[in-house]
């Protein structure tokens, strides 16, 4: 059996689309639980510091997907890490804070281009009121407000703790670190693993 060229193209068409469709799809994710990309405002995942011998600054930012509880949970997640990496059993946070980041993005149907404002606009006679102009903007008051208006909000927490070895203190802001791994780890997303 032979497969006639038009549907040839077709499937080919078809697969391009579905690939294409499946990139875009995996840009368009929250941060996943990762190292720190990026810089500046752009920068996201979680990056750490440490101040002292048992003393760290943990950061996590996420993208503009990412909501302020994910965002705060992989901080949480990242501190029980870094505590354990480090030979410590639990950590307490000194202090914390989350922040939030917003860009408001406005979109207008026409503004200046490289030949300044331009816009649509008609001139028409009427044998009544002779040469006339319409413009949307003056005009028909549905069309003429069509800006959009879109704004988006980041989040990124940050959070000093002090590590240390032995059974946690009884304080409100302490965490065992490896409890903390055991009960949040099913609801960590990890980056997905490179494609060859």
């Amino acid at each position: 059996m032979r497969i006639s060229q038009p549907r040839r193209m077709r499937a080919a068409a078809a697969a391009l689309a579905l690939a294409s469709a499946s990139m875009l799809a995996s840009c368009a994710m929250p941060t996943a639980y990762q190292p720190a990309t990026g810089t500046g405002t752009y920068r996201t995942g979680y990056w750490d510091e440490q101040i002292e011998a048992d003393r760290f600054r943990v950061t996590f930012a996420g993208n503009n997907l990412t909501s302020r509880e994910t965002v705060e949970r992989y901080l949480l997640y990242r501190a029980a890490q870094l505590t354990v990496e480090r030979g410590f059993d639990y950590f307490t946070m000194a202090d914390r804070d989350t922040e939030k980041r917003s860009r408001t993005y406005v979109n207008e149907p026409f503004g200046p281009g490289p030949w300044g404002y331009w816009g649509p606009s008609w001139r028409y006679y009427g044998p009544r009121w002779g040469w006339r102009s319409w413009d949307p903007f003056w005009g028909d008051p549905f069309w003429g407000r069509s800006v959009d208006v879109r704004t988006v909000d980041r989040y990124e927490a940050t959070a000093e703790i002090v590590t240390g070895r032995g059974r946690k203190p009884d304080n409100v802001r302490s965490f065992d670190a490896r409890q903390v791994l055991a009960n949040l780890g099913p609801s960590i997303q990890q980056p997905a693993a490179p494609t060859r």
